[in-house]
């Protein structure tokens, strides 16, 4: 019996088996489908204020309580379906978060509209290739960029809600338009 590969991993998900496997499966990795880049807005933007770790744990309950991130229906949620969300328990209950989903919606389905994909749109603003930091310690890495400054700016512009630089900054991090894994980490060649 070999021992285990032990796998070395940004500081930020040590210790929590959760955080671990989001970081070694999904943190960073290139996202250009456009659902799965309206999950990672959606979980991104009920995160501010909050500790990531806490959205994750609720991920499973949003999917369920959203139709599975089902833009085109989120887009249509009336104010029955808003109060029925504001009593569930399983996800966060602010209730302009909650209004955000659904205004970042219609905002995201309009983005579609324009400009073929909300993918190519994202993407543009790193001419399509992820930026490659080198983040030797996860506390160093920018919690907004001239980037993510003018990404929020536009988005806001169009409509959205709850896209400050910092949780766009966050959010391009996690769809892999930035890598900042830190150097040694496993998954910094690797995405």
């Amino acid at each position: 019996m070999g021992k285990e590969e032990i796998k070395q991993r940004c500081g930020w998900c040590i210790g929590d088996k959760l955080y671990e496997e989001y970081h070694d499966n999904e943190w960073g990795k290139p996202v250009r489908d456009d659902q799965t880049l309206f999950e990672f807005l959606v979980l991104e933007t009920m995160q501010a204020g909050l500790s990531w770790i806490t959205i994750l744990r609720k991920r499973e309950n949003y999917r369920e309580a959203l139709d599975g991130f089902d833009v085109v229906k989120i887009a249509d949620y009336d104010q029955e379906k808003i109060a029925s969300l504001m009593q569930n328990p399983g996800i966060i209950r602010h209730r302009l978060k909650v209004d955000s989903m659904v205004n970042n919606a219609q905002a995201f389905l309009n983005i579609q509209q324009e400009h073929g994909s909300f993918s190519s749109f994202l993407w543009s603003y790193v001419d399509d290739q992820p930026v490659r930091n080198s983040v030797t310690n996860y506390k160093e890495a920018p919690a907004t960029t001239p980037i993510s400054d003018a990404l929020a700016k536009n988005l806001k512009k169009k409509g959205f809600k709850f896209v400050g630089s910092t949780t766009i900054y966050a959010f391009m991090q996690a769809v892999g338009m930035v890598n900042d894994h830190e150097i040694w980490c496993h998954r910094y060649d690797e995405v």
